[in-house]
This record gives structure tokens, sequence and C-alpha cells, in this order.
């Protein structure tokens, strides 16, 4: 069993920072894809990063592209969402997700099993 703890959600005024970690825990994670996910009130959930951690390939939504940066840290299994320059838009639940991947379903959110409970990001204008 595969478990994904998010943290450090909160409320940022426009233009700042917010860093987001995801501790997992439960098995070795070599050939598994790490990403994070955000859903607005009202809408799907949305692809925003991935981090494949045995190739250290990164993925990006065109929306947060040159804004967020995904990275890892591997003695503590824990993944980082450093969100810098926030829009009013990124406001959303932000969840990480976690499994064994192909390349092409990696920014589909149905193909993960594992999943956080999520953290809150508000970013007022």
């Amino acid at each position: 069993q595969v478990h994904v703890v998010e943290s450090g959600g909160g409320l940022v005024q426009a233009g700042g920072s917010l860093r987001l970690s995801c501790a997992a825990s439960g098995r070795t994670f070599s050939g598994y894809t790490m990403a994070w996910f955000r859903q607005a009130p009202g809408e799907e959930r949305e692809f925003v990063a991935a981090f494949r951690w045995n190739v250290n390939n990164t993925y990006y939504a065109d929306s947060v592209k040159g804004r967020f940066t995904i990275s890892r840290d591997s003695a503590s299994l824990t993944v980082y969402l450093q969100m810098n320059n926030l829009k009013p838009e990124d406001t959303a639940v932000y969840y990480c997700a976690a499994d064994v991947l192909a390349p092409e379903s990696i920014r589909r959110a149905w193909e993960y099993d594992y999943w956080g409970q999520g953290t809150q990001v508000t970013v007022s204008s």
C-alpha cells in the first residue's frame, strides 16, 4: 500500500510564492511517477506537474510552465512543487498522486491509484 500526504498550502497574494510538499511511504518508488493535480470548485481535476522517479523526467501543464517547478528529495521520498508568480486562477485544492505509469498516461488523473487528501491554495488578487 502506498500513502501520500500533502502539506504547504495556504493563502497568498497574487505574485507571491508557495511550496507544496508530498511525502510518500509504503514501498520503493524507483518506478513511480509522482504528480500534482488541482481542482477548483465546479471544475474537473487537472494536471499540473509530474516527476518520473527513475528517469528524472519532469512534465508540466502549459498554464504553469515557467512558474512552477517540481523536484524531489530521494532520501525522504518527498516531491515538492515550488509555485512562483501565483495568479488568482491558480486557486484550487492541490492533490498529490502516485502510480507506476507509462509516459502517455502521466497527465490523466484517472490513471493514478494513490492520492493524498489535498491541500488548499488560495491566491488573492
